[in-house]
């Protein structure tokens, strides 16, 4: 088994991975948080994405998803937690911004939060094909 180095963001989901750039990066970052995308089963016909990011320490109101402008966006910021009184800190409190652009077509529909995990679930519907009659005028 080969392990393709995914890009750290700002990167195109695609399911066409024929040409091997279904994640293509059109700038860099800092790598924070780390994430995984993986392919999932059809269900009923329907071509499945999960994004799963890694987002240790921060609660359900410190995360945003959102979708803009066909680009997903994921958001953290961590509140200060001042009640402690700390010897040492290694963890720090940051925040972070991940942006994803969505071909044409795919739809989130879900994420959860589950023992550090933020898992995003995208689904890509069957194209529609529209056939459009276009009428002739006669010149007169």
């Amino acid at each position: 088994m080969t392990r393709n180095r995914v890009p750290t963001e700002a990167f195109i989901i695609t399911f066409d991975t024929g040409d091997g750039n279904a994640f293509r990066r059109p700038r860099g970052g800092d790598g924070y948080p780390p994430y995984d995308i993986e392919r999932l089963p059809p269900q009923k016909g329907t071509e499945r994405l999960r994004v799963t990011l890694a987002v240790a320490g921060f609660a359900e109101n410190e995360l945003d998803v959102s979708v803009e402008a066909n680009q997903l966006v994921i958001r953290g910021k961590q509140t200060e937690r001042e009640e402690a009184d700390y010897l040492f800190r290694g963890i720090a409190s940051r925040q972070f911004q991940r942006v994803f652009a969505i071909e044409d077509g795919m739809e989130v529909t879900g994420a959860s939060l589950r023992n550090g995990l933020l898992a995003i679930e995208i689904i890509r519907h069957d194209p529609v094909h529209l056939v459009r009659k276009i009428n002739i005028s006669t010149a007169e």
